[in-house]
């Protein structure tokens, strides 16, 4: 085995879910330099959480939609424009198949006309 591939300041740290104000005491050796007084009236190195077991929609069974870069709403501008340009190139598809079907039309008419002429001319 490696030797020093564990770390060595393994210690009690007390996590704090900032949204729900839920704690807990668990092993840790992240850094952080807050310290915060527990339960049993000891100081351990306190490190602070956005989201827990406490307020995640999984395991609280509650839609909480948490919004603290602006992610929500710029993930729904994002799919508001994907719609419009969706439907906006469904359109011109649309659009497009029936000009062509009007020009062979006209097509039609104009050969119709040549051929009428050209029996014409022929006659003469």
């Amino acid at each position: 085995m490696k030797k020093d591939l564990h770390p060595t300041d393994y210690r009690l740290v007390v996590f704090q879910d900032t949204s729900s104000d839920f704690k807990i005491l668990t092993r840790s050796c992240a850094p952080t330099t807050e310290t915060i007084k527990w339960e049993d009236g000891n100081d351990y190195p306190l490190i602070k959480v956005h989201v827990s077991s406490a307020s995640h929609p999984f395991f609280t069974g509650e839609e909480k939609i948490m919004d603290i870069e602006g992610r929500v709403d710029k993930f729904k501008a994002r799919a508001e424009a994907a719609a419009k340009a969706k439907e906006a190139k469904i359109a011109a598809a649309k659009k497009s198949e029936k000009k062509p079907v009007k020009k062979a039309a006209e097509k039609k008419e104009v050969t119709e006309e040549d051929t009428k002429e050209s029996k014409t001319d022929s006659e003469k």
